[in-house]
């Protein structure tokens, strides 16, 4: 399922060869972050792919070892200080296309009206709002300075009012409804 999104994703955003650059993604370690690194990586570009524990993720560290154009970083989206570090460290490399894909659903038994665990809500629009807004903020000067000047926030149709249908996951509706207005 994975494959099949991440295609469908690149061919809206596909890039030839000839114009491959540098790409940043958080959430990289699994999932649509990790078929786009992949992706990225097989079309040539320079892939920037984040994570908050790297070092101990072994298909991403295959992926780099396969890859000489994938660097990893380390970066968790909650961390401010983090992202400014990396930011700060990163300077003078452009970004072509900032992806932010990096988010979490917050568990099912956490959001049951009457039983809200509100500190699961909490983690939940840290990671999928104010990450995603915090990466652009800091990495805004890289978009800049790239010739594409592409920043991609990862949404869900689940954060679609016209898409509400019960009561399933509404911390991960919330949130991906606050990214999209953010």
């Amino acid at each position: 399922l994975m494959t099949r999104i991440a295609t469908l994703l690149l061919s809206l955003f596909a890039f030839s060869a000839a114009e491959a650059a540098t790409v940043l993604i958080t959430g990289a370690s699994r999932g649509i972050g990790f078929e786009f690194a992949k992706r990225y990586a097989e079309q040539k570009w320079d892939v920037i792919a984040t994570a908050r524990s790297p070092e101990d993720d072994e298909a991403l560290q295959a992926l780099a070892s396969a890859h000489s154009n994938v660097r990893l970083e380390v970066l968790d989206v909650t961390d401010h200080a983090g992202i400014d570090a990396l930011a700060t460290k990163l300077k003078n490399t452009p970004i072509d296309v900032l992806i932010n894909n990096a988010g979490v659903a917050g568990g099912r038994n956490t959001q049951d009206f009457g039983a809200v665990d509100y500190s699961v809500f909490n983690d939940v629009m840290n990671i999928n709002v104010l990450g995603p807004l915090k990466v652009t903020e800091a990495f805004l000067d890289h978009v800049a300075a790239s010739d594409q000047k592409k920043i991609i926030n990862i949404s869900s149709s689940e954060g679609r009012l016209s898409q509400v249908r019960g009561s399933r996951q509404p911390f991960y509706r919330a949130s991906k409804s606050a990214l999209n207005m953010v």
